[in-house]
């Protein structure tokens, strides 16, 4: 254990003359005139020659004083009768479940720890979303959705069967196990529970605010985003990662609170330090507004005996594993362990029993205290607010989980257990030991005044919360004809899709109804992208404007920032970027209105750095378009290994609402794009698109006629060989279309095989539709039985079909099983590598020598061509049979 520290002060005369004018300048001149004169203090000093180092932390006592404490203006008796049912009610929907089936599991003790956090803001703070306010956005914890679950029991919205269902969703009516807005539309507004994200999306929730209101797209409100997250979950990289953004960009509509129970899901946070201390000094250091609130106020007497700081000096030397000790061992403990350290603190609490020391709370459960702070962060300007509130995982849970090590394991508590927390609950409800046998929900009569507060806070409020609206108007989204520069070809000019696709968004940024909508979003490579011309055209979102002349101001493309600034380039951040595309995505539930991001970025940095937050987009139901450019492993060439992508596509197609293409021509990019805007903003579906896109240079032709149904349900006759008895079918998508359709033209002219060309915009869309149609089989055998169109366009194919990509095997296998005949997979497995395009294809054997190569194995697979040819053929396409294998070279 730690001992604490004597004070060492060479002149204590000195020192109180110090103190005393101080205390002189705080009544005469108030806070900030002492703070500027210590500011000017320290600064002289180290001018001066004095080496002052830097100390980011403030006592281990609670920021606001006592003194500076509004009053509290609700009805606390009421409050914590309120408190006390939906304690009990998270507790037994729990116990329910779990009586149930041990299956189903749950949280105890985070809701246990976090409830008054909670409450104080919903009875006093949060505003719901009405016709006079656009409504807070909570992000709440995501163990403790008990605890809101049993809140909205007690005002209505939830009933006991949907308590009695809790983590039973499958049959309907059950409530999913955190917050999951896809399983919950109406009710959960942000998915948290992936430990990390929540922190990070709201930051850029709260700037995307500003930006719609800068843009004139929102009123001007003092509209807050509040996150709540444990102190354990700030270990995550993304909970940190991005603290001096919001101090950048003045957000002052910011306010984490970090519930610092102290503990982690197996043990301390900081066992041998102090995590409250190491994320004060973290945020200060960032440029935060810090509230620290980690005493009750059943502390405050023994502060005020405190005169010579030794009460303070024991508080702050005493380490995190200590105070989880001195919660679950009980007050004889803490009396030895703690105020015995020093005569002076082993006095202050000798007239106190041991109940009494067991009874001194952190201030994290004291309602006036946490008040005070949510006070304090809604008046405070210039800076985003962090609280870090000092509690106990497993508050009021008694010896089964109360500051145990095993308390985020705690699913079931045994009837002694029960009753202590029955016990501990008190406060006039009525509780038999029947109700605690089985677990019964209880609730206050609905005309009782428990229930008339409760409602009545909300109805102030403006409403409840959580809650998800998604009431948009449809979007008025321009023709197809609109994108002609694209569909009708580039004629004798090679372009890349990635040039395509930025021609499209001009387009759409030009439109006069979808226009202001649009929010285009880039890493750090605007330029790399082709998207400079984007800079002047809409500009880059500032929150203070350009406050710079640029480097290239001279050029016809230079750099602009501006306040209106419609595009968002959040730097090398692929993670923040994310999170703005999703503050997009969802603004249609959160902003009422419809905005459509186009987050374009190098394609390996997509879903392989960032897929958590991709899928929590899908959960979250954002609209919306990825765009990876430079996707597949060969388009890239001389950028190697760390950004060759061949498996993006095969990624996605793990988010279920994620619709995937990967487009060869820009008419194809074209189609697609229009029919995402009509399926996401006109007739409203919850999904969202990712698009593969290359920066390789090739003639682009006019759109077929007839071609946009198969565009749109994953492949299209693209060529039609030449009659015969011998056929081959190719199929191509990307880049190694253009190899595909070479190859064709080798095989009917070379080795008179008459090859049909298909291009393939989406295996996965194929599959989807595939496995749609089997299940329909499947329950429905009554019913004449439908044909997936995938088998449409191959069942007449017999021979063989070759299919390459510039992606992994697995891409194309998706349709494998609908293919009748043989079914050849090429792709680029393996790790990627710099070189020339056409080494590259090569190396990885889907260039136009490989895929011939291919069908003519298949062909003489099958007796269909003589092996001899095969023999030949490896000879005279300059291909080494020794070479390499790619897959593991």
């Amino acid at each position: 254990m730690t001992d604490v520290q004597n004070i060492q002060d060479q002149d204590p005369e000195e020192t109180r003359e110090w103190l005393e004018s101080i205390d002189s300048v705080i009544r005469n001149g108030g806070g900030d005139r002492a703070h500027f004169l210590l500011e000017r203090l320290i600064d002289h000093a180290r001018r001066s020659g004095a080496y002052l180092p830097f100390k980011p932390n403030t006592a281990y006592v609670n920021t606001i004083s006592t003194g500076q404490e509004p009053g509290y203006p609700g009805d606390r008796a009421l409050e914590k009768r309120l408190e006390a049912y939906m304690r009990w009610n998270a507790v037994a929907m729990v116990q329910q479940a779990n009586k149930t089936s041990s299956e189903y599991g749950g949280h105890l003790a985070s809701y246990a720890s976090s409830s008054t956090l909670y409450e104080v803001g919903f009875n006093h703070f949060w505003r719901g979303a009405s016709d006079k306010h656009p409504g807070d956005l909570i992000f709440m914890q995501g163990h403790s959705s008990p605890g809101v679950y049993a809140r909205a029991f007690l005002e209505g919205r939830l009933t006991e069967a949907n308590l009695k269902k809790f983590r039973q969703e499958v049959g309907g009516g059950g409530l999913s196990s955190y917050p999951h807005p896809w399983l919950m539309p109406d009710f959960w507004q942000f998915p948290t529970v992936s430990m990390g994200l929540g922190p990070m999306m709201a930051i850029y929730q709260a700037r995307f605010i500003r930006y719609m209101e800068n843009r004139g797209l929102a009123a001007a409100s003092d509209r807050k985003v509040w996150c709540f997250c444990g102190d354990g979950e700030m270990d995550e990289p993304e909970s940190m990662g991005q603290l001096t953004m919001p101090v950048r960009e003045g957000l002052d509509n910011l306010v984490f609170v970090v519930n610092c129970n102290l503990q982690r899901l197996d043990g301390p946070v900081r066992g041998n330090g102090k995590i409250i201390q190491e994320l004060e000094a973290a945020f200060l250091g960032a440029g935060w507004n810090v509230i620290k609130v980690l005493w009750c106020r059943n502390w405050d007497p023994l502060f005020a005996q405190d005169h010579n700081g030794v009460l303070r000096q024991l508080m702050e030397s005493c380490v995190d594993g200590e105070y989880q000790n001195f919660k679950s061992k009980g007050g004889a403990y803490t009396r030895e362990h703690f105020f015995g350290k020093h005569p002076d603190t082993a006095a202050m609490v000798a007239n106190m029993s041991d109940d009494d020391i067991w009874r001194l709370k952190r201030g994290g459960h004291d309602a006036q205290k946490v008040y005070a702070a949510y006070t304090a962060a809604m008046a405070h300007k210039g800076q985003p607010t962090v609280i870090l509130a000092h509690t106990v995982k497993g508050f009021g849970l008694g010896k089964a989980a109360e500051g145990q090590m095993v308390a985020h394991q705690q699913k079931k508590m045994d009837a002694e257990s029960m009753k202590s927390f029955r016990e501990n609950l008190g406060l006039g409800i009525t509780l038999s030991d029947q109700d605690i046998a089985s677990f019964n929900f209880v609730k206050p009569a609905e005309d009782s005044p428990e229930v008339k507060y409760l409602r009545s806070r909300r109805e102030a409020l403006g409403g409840y919360l959580p809650r998800r609206v998604t009431d948009v108007p449809a979007l008025e989204i321009p023709p197809l004809e609109s994108f002609k520069s694209v569909t009708d070809g580039s004629g004798d000019r090679e372009i890349s899709t990635t040039m395509a696709f930025v021609r499209i968004l001009t387009a759409l940024l030009k439109d006069k109804n979808i226009g202001k909508n649009i929010v285009p979003i880039v890493p750090d490579e605007a330029r790399t992208f082709g998207m400079e011309g984007l800079f002047r055209q809409i500009g880059i979102y500032s929150a203070v404007g350009q406050l710079y002349t640029p480097q290239d101001a001279d050029q016809p493309m230079s750099y602009k920032e501006d306040k209106k600034g419609q595009m968002l380039e959040e730097g090398i951040n692929e993670a923040g970027a994310l999170c703005s595309w999703i503050a997009a995505g969802t603004a249609y539930a959160n902003h009422a209105r419809s905005m459509v991001p186009f987050y374009i970025y190098y394609s390996m940095f997509g879903f392989q750095r960032v897929g958590d937050f991709i899928w929590a987009a899908g959960d979250i139901q954002a609209r919306g378009f990825l765009l990876g450019a430079t996707a597949g492993r060969t388009t890239l060439a001389g950028e190697g290994l760390q950004h060759q992508d061949g498996h993006s596509q095969l990624v996605a197609t793990t988010v279920p609402n994620c619709r995937a293409y990967d487009p060869a021509y820009a008419y194809e990019l074209a189609v697609i794009i229009h029919d995402g805007l009509k399926r996401m903003y006109v007739e409203q579906e919850n999904i969202f698109y990712y698009l593969s896109v290359m920066n390789e240079n090739y003639l682009q032709p006019a759109m077929p006629a007839g071609s946009e149904e198969g565009i749109l349900k994953g492949a299209y006759l693209l060529k039609e060989g030449s009659r015969g008895k011998l056929r081959a079918t190719l199929l191509g998508s990307g880049t190694i279309l253009r190899e595909v359709v070479a190859a064709a033209e080798i095989l009917e002219n070379d080795y008179k095989v008459p090859t049909d060309v298909f291009s393939v915009t989406s295996f996965s869309e194929l599959r989807r539709e595939a496995l749609l149609v089997e299940r329909e089989n499947l329950l429905h055998p009554e019913r004449p039985a439908q044909t997936p169109y995938v088998s449409k366009l191959f069942r007449d194919r017999t021979q063989p079909v070759i299919a390459a990509t510039d992606n992994m095997r697995l891409v194309s296998d998706q349709i494998r099983q609908w293919i009748p005949g043989r079914f050849v997979a090429l792709g680029t497995d393996g790790f990627g590598r710099s070189d020339g395009r056409a080494a590259l294809r090569h190396h990885f054997e889907v260039d136009r020598r490989y895929v011939v190569l291919a069908a003519l194995k298949a062909l003489a697979d099958e007796g269909s061509i003589d092996r001899a040819v095969l023999v030949e053929a490896v000879k005279k396409l300059g291909v080494d049979p020794d070479k390499a294998n790619p897959l593991n070279s």
